[in-house]
């Protein structure tokens, strides 16, 4: 059996077919990591889970294949990895509509207030108080996307079937997709709606959403992140949310989470999710069971299923 690294904890379905197939060595029980690692560091070959940086891999000579659980890979030091000929391997594709998924219920729910009248009709205040006020709707509406990767076109692909004008701002310009290209990530939100960021992380994209961006989008607009919370300056959200100078704000993630800065939640116009993107039992399976299927093709056959450039 080869000998796979648990840097970090792993869902228990994905442990469970890790432990069926492979000698698992459990760094992150280890209460001192540097004589785990001179002891078990020359045996390893695979590994997954956890922050994988450039002094962890230099201390593992034989590692051959990080299997990194999860779409975004910014946890692992690719670039080192690759110095090393050290192959990376995420898991996309699984993912893509749970995510999708939740992006336009996340959009719904902050255009059509539903968390708010929900909680108006089970406190009792309808019969009580009477109607509600108007809200605003998605179809007819823009978007513009930030990151038109898997993820990114299959939110596309839903925001067309609720009738809206979807553009998107990518490092290139994806001549085979119909919609609106923005070489400009200002002037996208200068135009749409709708802003919705499923780039990945890393340091590219660190405060990519600028407060310059955030004013572009303007009181007419709503910020969706379903990417990381870094990628927004988070302060001048609160600020421009609160002031009216953006009309609200739908989250998955946060800089800083699980933290959650008490302005953002006091805010009547926000909607906010504890970064559940992909968390569904289904997609966590799938997920679960890449990770495995990324490992076995490379030490069986020497393929790369699912590849990091």
């Amino acid at each position: 059996m080869k000998n796979i690294l648990l840097n970090g904890k792993v869902p228990n379905d994905c442990l469970k077919l890790l432990e069926e197939r492979f000698q698992l060595f459990r760094l992150y029980e280890a209460d001192d990591r540097a004589a785990f690692l001179a002891e078990h560091g020359q045996k390893i070959v695979g590994m997954t889970g956890g922050k994988v940086d450039a002094n962890l891999i230099e201390n593992l000579p034989n590692l051959k294949i990080i299997a990194n659980y999860g779409v975004g890979y910014d946890n692992v030091d690719v670039k080192a990895a690759h110095a090393k000929n050290i192959h990376v391997t995420n898991t996309p594709n699984r993912l893509s509509p749970a995510v999708a998924e939740l992006t336009l219920g996340l959009m719904i729910s902050l255009a059509r207030n539903i968390p708010a009248y929900h909680n108006y009709v089970k406190a009792g205040r309808w019969a009580q108080e009477g109607s509600v006020p108007l809200t605003a709707q998605l179809a007819e509406a823009s978007v513009g996307i930030l990151g038109l990767g898997r993820i990114g076109k299959e939110i596309a692909k839903r925001c067309v079937a609720f009738d809206m004008d979807v553009s998107y701002h990518g490092r290139t310009h994806q001549t085979d997709q119909p919609y609106r290209y923005f070489d400009s990530l200002i002037e996208m939100a200068k135009n749409v709606d709708w802003l919705v960021i499923i780039a990945p992380g890393g340091n590219e994209t660190n405060k990519i959403i600028t407060r310059d961006v955030l004013e572009a989008l303007g009181a007419k607009g709503c910020l969706v992140n379903i990417a990381r919370g870094n990628m927004v300056d988070q302060q001048a959200l609160i600020e421009l949310l609160a002031n009216n100078g953006l009309r609200g704000a739908a989250l998955d993630v946060f800089d800083g989470e699980p933290e959650v800065p008490q302005a953002l939640r006091d805010l009547d116009n926000v909607i906010l999710s504890p970064h559940n993107g992909s968390a569904t039992r289904k997609t966590r399976a799938q997920m679960s069971s890449q990770v495995v299927e990324n490992l076995e093709a490379f030490f069986e056959r020497g393929e790369l299923l699912d590849p990091v450039q």
